[in-house]
C-alpha cells in the first residue's frame, strides 16, 4: 500500500529532478546573460529604460526584475530606469477596457518607450496574444527585445532579438528557472555597472552650495 506522504514524496522528487534537469540547461545561457546584462547596465547608465511584461507568474517575476533594478540587487549603485508594465492597475484595465486585452501591453510600450530602450518580455508558452503585441510594438519603435520562453518554436522567440528558452513541458519549471535567470541577469548588470566605475554614481544626490 503507497500511502499519502510516499506520494507526496515522490512527485516532490519529480519535482526537484525536473528543476534540476531545467538548470543544467541554463548553464549553456550563461554567456547570453552575461551579454544581455552588459548591453542593459549601458543602456540604463546612459538613461534607457527596461520595459517588462508577463502575465500571471511571469507578471510577478517582471516586476521582481524592475524592482531589482530600481531598488538595487546586492550593491549599492544608482537607481535605473526599470517598469513592469503591469503594475500600473489603472492604465493596464484602461486599456484593455477601451481597446481590448491585447493592446495591454503594447499600448504602454508605445508610451513609454524610446530607441535603444529595452524589453523583457516573459512568457512560458510564448504565445500570450498581449505579450506578442508588446513585442511588435517594441520592435517598431526601435526597442531590443529579449524572451524569457518555456519553448524554443514559439511566436515570442521569432518575434524578439534574442530568447532565453528553458526547455520543459512543466510551466512551474520554466518560471522557477526564468527566477533564477533574473537574478544571474541583476548580476551581470551589477558586474558591468562596477567595471564602468559607477557603482555608487548617483546614491544621493550633491550636497548644496554653500550661500
Amino acid at each position: 500500500m503507497i500511502t499519502t506522504g510516499a506520494v507526496h514524496e515522490r512527485v516532490g522528487h519529480q519535482h526537484l529532478a525536473a528543476l534540476v534537469r531545467a538548470l543544467d540547461g541554463l548553464t549553456g545561457n550563461l554567456d547570453r546573460i552575461e551579454s544581455w546584462g552588459r548591453r542593459l547596465a549601458g543602456t540604463l547608465l546612459c538613461g534607457g529604460r527596461l520595459l517588462a511584461v508577463g502575465n500571471g507568474g511571469s507578471a510577478a517575476q517582471a516586476q521582481h526584475l524592475t524592482s531589482e533594478l530600481v531598488g538595487r540587487y546586492q550593491h549599492e549603485r544608482r537607481a535605473m530606469s526599470a517598469i513592469a508594465l503591469h503594475a500600473d492597475t489603472s492604465s493596464l484595465t484602461a486599456v484593455a477596457n477601451d481597446y481590448g486585452i491585447e493592446e495591454a501591453f503594447a499600448r504602454p510600450v508605445r508610451a513609454h518607450g524610446r530607441a535603444g530602450d529595452v524589453l523583457v518580455a516573459l512568457s512560458t508558452s510564448g504565445h500570450s496574444a498581449n505579450v506578442l503585441a508588446a513585442a511588435v510594438a517594441a520592435r517598431d519603435l526601435g526597442l531590443t527585445t529579449w524572451a524569457l520562453t518555456g519553448c524554443a518554436s514559439n511566436p515570442l522567440v521569432k518575434l524578439c532579438d534574442d530568447a532565453l528558452v528553458v526547455e520543459s513541458p512543466v510551466t512551474a519549471t520554466v518560471q522557477e528557472v526564468h527566477q533564477v535567470a533574473i537574478h544571474l541577469l541583476c548580476e551581470a548588470v551589477d558586474r558591468e555597472v562596477d567595471a564602468l566605475g559607477a557603482l555608487t554614481v548617483g546614491l544621493r544626490p550633491p550636497d548644496p552650495e554653500p550661500p
